[in-house]
């Protein structure tokens, strides 16, 4: 008898294996910003202050605001008003993070208090082993020090009940957020700052120079091509680190004549209104401000907002064989069937006739199929930031995005062919308008 053993595969296509290590590597939006940062300076783009003044030269800049990004080009010779084509995402992803006193325990256990960020499906989180990720503010004697952590070590684990002990779990599992799903972190007693001191002990600092955290855990489980096929693959943050990635790659490739933006934002998993949501006022900010530097005004920047479109990249639920009554019948999405338009009555997308029509063609033009998703009429819609961003802005939006399963788990399922026909669909999208 022939054992083969369990391990992770990683993608023989080039965009899914570049996928793979940049969800591995940014476990916090923080790490996603960073991510794309450093691609996009490969790609010759610049970081610049948003604080200070900024260049009128032309060319390829990006700003970091937190666990938001903001990168563009602009050409020579594009002139005032220009119309620009924007790609938007969010780095965020429904998780859970550490309160201000993390440090909790009881009957010799030492846990974590934690806060259920956004809508996860918290079953998700049981018996997985977890790392630590975030940030750490120093005080470095000169003023606040912001420092990247990342702990790839089994640290904790939200434990499940036994059946024993509970035996109508399979009829229906109940989780109360506050009580039940702290992570054990040892065992003993737990002391006030032992889980800032050991990250201050892992960051080779001093815990007395920590001035306050963000800080969240993370499955371990490292990304994986999944089907005896290899047709599919499964990953932490597909929603919505495959859009991210796909933007960043779009972005880096562009051709040198076309005007773009990329908005990477924060907090959409909770309702985007924060100084790096979609739902502030960041994005109209730095888009004027991109007008100004080029030499335009406020009628010019209004003119190019008018003339401008904005594709909205979010993941989208493919059809799960187990559950078909929960799915509009005639508006079923397959995993590697290409990136998904998105169409709502209620204007839970933004998607209209004539942003439908547009990208298609821009699709059409890169080889790349396009399936269309409609919720069923009988459940309650989700959103985006796409219809934040044409409110706060007035701006024309396109909502798409790659087929997923398991949307809001802690370790969701993709189709291995999606990433590249998402990254394409939005280079040509990007690049149309030249």
């Amino acid at each position: 008898m022939t054992i083969t053993q369990a391990r992770t595969v990683r993608p023989t296509d080039t965009t899914a294996a570049d996928l793979f290590d940049y969800i591995d590597a940014a476990p916090s939006p923080h790490h996603a910003v960073a991510e794309s940062a450093v691609r996009l300076t490969a790609a010759g783009y610049s970081w610049v202050d948003e604080t200070e003044v900024w260049p009128s030269l032309p060319g390829k800049w990006f700003v970091t605001r937190r666990g938001a990004l903001v990168a563009w080009q602009r050409p020579d010779g594009a002139s005032a008003g220009t119309p620009i084509r924007i790609v938007g995402a969010h780095t965020d992803s429904p998780n859970l993070r550490l309160k201000p006193r993390p440090d909790v325990g009881k009957a010799g256990y030492k846990q974590v208090a934690v806060e259920v960020y956004g809508g996860a499906l918290l079953n998700s989180w049981l018996d997985r082993d977890l790392g630590l990720s975030g940030r750490v503010m120093f005080d470095s004697g000169s003023g606040p020090e912001s420092v990247l952590v990342h702990i790839d070590e089994p640290l904790a684990r939200v434990t499940q009940l036994a059946i024993h002990l509970d035996r109508e779990v399979n009829d229906g599992l109940r989780l109360d957020k506050q009580i039940h799903m702290a992570p054990l972190w040892g065992l003993g007693n737990a002391g006030d700052g032992d889980v800032l001191a050991f990250v201050a002990e892992r960051l080779g600092r001093s815990a007395a120079d920590i001035v306050s955290a963000d800080l969240m855990f993370h499955d371990l489980t490292p990304c994986s091509v999944v089907g005896a096929d290899r047709s599919m693959y499964a990953a932490p943050r597909i929603d919505n680190l495959a859009s991210c990635h796909a933007a960043t790659l779009a972005m880096a490739s562009l051709k040198p004549e076309s005007v773009a933006v990329m908005a990477l934002f924060d907090h959409e998993e909770v309702g985007s209104t924060s100084a790096t949501g979609a739902n502030g006022a960041m994005l109209g900010h730095l888009l004027e401000r991109i007008e100004l530097a080029a030499g335009g005004d406020r009628e010019s920047y209004l003119r190019s907002l008018a003339r401008s479109w904005c594709l909205s990249a979010d993941g989208a639920h493919a059809v799960h064989p187990n559950y078909l009554d929960r799915y509009e019948p005639d508006h079923h999405v397959a995993l590697n069937g290409g990136p998904v338009l998105k169409v709502n009555a209620n204007v839970r997308y933004a998607t209209e006739a004539d942003g439908i029509a547009l990208f298609r063609a821009a699709a059409k033009q890169a080889g790349v199929p396009v399936q269309q998703y409609s919720h069923r009429t009988n459940l309650a819609c989700g959103s985006t930031i796409g219809p934040l961003t044409a409110a706060e802005l007035g701006l024309s939006t396109i909502d798409v995005g790659s087929p997923q399963l398991s949307m809001h788990s802690a370790r969701e399922l993709g189709g291995i062919e999606d990433p590249a026909l998402l990254t394409k669909a939005i280079a040509a999208f990007l690049t149309s308008a030249s």
